[in-house]
């Protein structure tokens, strides 16, 4: 079976950044599971899987505007340091939660920090870069109605 909408993939992957640094991978663990053409995963891995099969391992460059987007410049925030009342170190690379303006919850990183302010980062930590990723693909069946009914493998 190849893949294709509607089907149940399962890879193995490994992903680097530019410099050849890992930056994730599902060695030594379970293959990644999704639900082709659901959007479980970023958009240019998936376009380079169609027709792919069991047994297959390939090599996929995806730019920026295929994988987590471009930096976007008014996501990125100057907060007075009392926003974080309670957090005693606040270093750049830290994660923190937050609420947007319309209630939704969103993940933002540190990127500056000083006693007045700390500039704070909303995009994804992947925005703006290219990604290297090395797949074997593990399996391929058809989705349940379940599954398409959910819009993610079960």
């Amino acid at each position: 079976m190849q893949i294709q909408d509607n089907c149940v993939v399962s890879i193995h992957y490994t992903l680097t950044n530019e410099h050849g640094e890992e930056l994730d991978s599902s060695a030594g663990q379970d293959p990644l599971v999704y639900l082709h053409g659901a959007g479980n995963i970023i958009p240019g891995l998936e376009s380079a899987l169609v027709g792919g099969s069991v047994g297959d391992k390939l090599d996929v460059t995806v730019a920026p505007e295929d994988g987590y987007g471009e930096v976007d410049d008014d996501l990125i925030h100057k907060v007075p340091r009392d926003a974080f009342a309670g957090v005693e170190r606040i270093e750049p690379g830290m994660q923190f939660q937050t609420q947007s303006p319309t209630g939704q919850v969103m993940r933002v990183t540190v990127r500056e920090s000083n006693d007045q302010e700390v500039v704070i980062d909303a995009n994804h930590p992947l925005a703006g870069q290219t990604l290297y990723f090395s797949v074997s693909v593990e399996g391929v069946r058809s989705a349940t109605e379940e599954e398409l009914a959910h819009g993610h493998a079960h």
